[in-house]
């Protein structure tokens, strides 16, 4: 399991605002490209955004799909990127002073589950989230 925190200087309703914007995610999602379309009703379970990672001339186009939504609490997803492989990824979101604990945990999953063993998975992973949160950071505190 790789498991990031951060702080935000916003209150959770703001933070989740973000996450609940598919559009937001090319932003602050280290290495995703685009998004192409999302269901009008995201983030509802169930509901999914289409989207490119990767680069030139690796590009996948896959989906993000919502497995939880507890607004502005906690987000649970299911991000593909096949064939290269899959994570649940859970963003939870706690007040802290006058902003927000942003907890990060992403796992691999489906046919990627053997990954969860491979340490190395998770040192990547942490690295890649922990920018990924620093650049959610910004564009929430940004937003102000």
């Amino acid at each position: 399991m790789a498991r990031n925190q951060r702080f935000i200087d916003a209150p959770p309703e703001r933070v989740f605002a973000v996450l609940a914007d598919p559009d937001r995610y090319a932003d602050w999602v280290v290495g995703s490209r685009e998004i192409r379309d999302a269901d009008d009703a995201f983030p509802e379970p169930g509901t999914r955004f289409h989207h490119s990672i990767g680069m030139w001339p690796l590009i996948v186009r896959d989906h993000t799909e919502v497995l939880e939504a507890d607004p502005p609490w906690r987000l649970r997803l299911e991000a593909k990127a096949r064939p290269l492989g899959q994570a649940t990824v859970t963003l939870d979101l706690a007040p802290e002073r006058d902003g927000t604990r942003v907890t990060m945990i992403e796992d691999p999953s489906g046919y990627a589950m053997p990954l969860r063993f491979v340490p190395l998975t998770h040192l990547v992973t942490r690295l890649r989230n922990a920018e990924s949160l620093r650049r959610l950071a910004e564009l929430v505190e940004r937003r102000a």
